[in-house]
């Protein structure tokens, strides 16, 4: 079965202080572009990556392997929505480091993780 890995882009891009905060979109759509080709490191079964992005990084577009789901007002609410409608019957993964969020989406069923899991440097 393939596992539904909501990836929180803020947050993850939010998580290193690389200058992010010059360009939002422009990290967003690296993240984006370095998902695509790396994945999920360390695992093995298959994926749906889906990258919710909100505010100053709305626009960026999906791409093969990675589907950008912009969220229409909270990036936090449309994630837990999107575990609630799509991750219900198959195993889930919500990588953020919000403490807030992994509480609400770990009360739905789904697994949580930390930025490093998708960062590149885990």
């Amino acid at each position: 079965m393939t596992t539904l890995v909501i990836i929180d882009a803020a947050n993850v891009i939010g998580s290193v202080p690389d200058g992010w905060w010059r360009d939002r979109r422009g990290a967003a759509e690296r993240l984006r572009d370095r998902l695509a080709r790396d994945g999920v490191p360390g695992r093995d079964e298959p994926v749906e990556l889906v990258m919710v992005v909100e505010g100053a990084a709305r626009g960026v577009e999906s791409v093969p392997g990675v589907r950008v789901d912009t969220a229409p007002g909270s990036g936090d609410d449309r994630i837990v929505q999107l575990v609630a409608e799509e991750g219900r019957d198959r195993p889930t993964l919500v990588v953020t480091a919000d403490r807030e969020l992994r509480r609400r989406v770990g009360e739905l069923g789904a697994e949580v993780a930390g930025p490093r899991t998708v960062r590149g440097d885990a």
